[in-house]
């Protein structure tokens, strides 16, 4: 996948690549000669050849009367993408961090982002962007479903594409299902917030890399990854309730933004999947 190098049609926005500039370092950055481990995740993010900042994956979206929306595209769960997601955060410091969860999930990844380590243990590059955005006092919200306008989006792409039976149950199903998740999310958060206990909602995904591993090690396995998914994608069609439903998310979390960015510059955090669509709706 190739960052888009063409100008808007719209004269008051513009899409451009954009690696991140040198943030700030700080004592969590500090390498420790005694553990590997620090060392691969901990590397100066200052260092802009640092392999996990790959460019290809970070968009600034500007707007001549607005804040700047950068987005940050991430295999979840990767190590890179953890570090790629804190270091963007840190650099740019915005108004508001936005994440691809739902609002209701979010504070669960505030209390994976209490804990010392840098990036957390829980949450992957989730709590990683909230915890930059908490050292940054930066807002953090959820633009994903499920919600309101989200719901009656879908009901409206339904019905406009004609949509089956079999395709507005499947849909329906999915909805529900996310909508459990994220209220377990809620669950949990809630009991991290009353005890100590962090309790990971569901499996991460397992890679075949961790933070331990040097930058160039996750650099390469994350867009091995990338590749392979976003191949998936040109080659088979999803199912028509997978598109609907991943269209509608994609047209609430590209709205969300906009609301966002009149407050200031914000940073979004979101699956490689769904880079494209969210900068091609930002465009409009």
């Amino acid at each position: 996948m190739s960052a888009p190098s063409d100008t808007l049609s719209d004269p008051d926005s513009v899409e451009s690549p954009d690696a991140p500039d040198a943030p700030t370092p700080d004592s969590s950055d500090a390498p420790d000669s005694s553990d590997a481990s620090n060392r691969s995740e901990t590397s100066d993010p200052s260092d802009a050849t640092d392999p996990r900042l790959n460019a290809e994956y970070v968009r600034t979206v500007s707007h001549s009367d607005h804040g700047d929306v950068t987005l940050v595209g991430v295999v979840h769960d990767h190590p890179a993408s953890a570090f790629r997601a804190r270091a963007v955060v840190r650099e740019r410091a915005p108004e508001a961090v936005a994440l691809e969860l739902p609002a209701l999930a979010v504070p669960l990844y505030r209390a994976y982002a209490g804990d010392d380590g840098a990036p957390p243990s829980f949450g992957g590059e989730m709590s990683a962007a909230v915890q930059a955005a908490r050292d940054s006092d930066s807002e953090v919200v959820g633009i994903d479903a499920p919600t309101p306008a989200f719901l009656a989006r879908l009901a409206r792409n339904c019905w406009e594409e004609r949509a089956t039976a079999g395709t507005v149950r499947r849909v329906a199903s999915g909805v529900a299902s996310v909508t459990r998740h994220a209220m377990v999310c809620r669950a949990a958060a809630s009991l991290a917030t009353r005890t100590s206990l962090r309790v990971e909602v569901g499996d991460p995904v397992a890679h075949d890399c961790t933070r331990s591993d040097p930058p160039e090690a996750q650099a390469r396995d994350e867009r091995q990854q990338a590749e392979r998914s976003l191949s998936f994608l040109r080659t088979f069609d999803a199912p028509e309730s997978i598109r609907l439903r991943d269209e509608t998310r994609e047209e609430c979390m590209a709205q969300n933004l906009r609301n966002l960015r009149k407050r200031g510059d914000a940073v979004a955090v979101v699956g490689i999947d769904h880079l494209d669509g969210i900068a091609r709706r930002l465009k409009k």
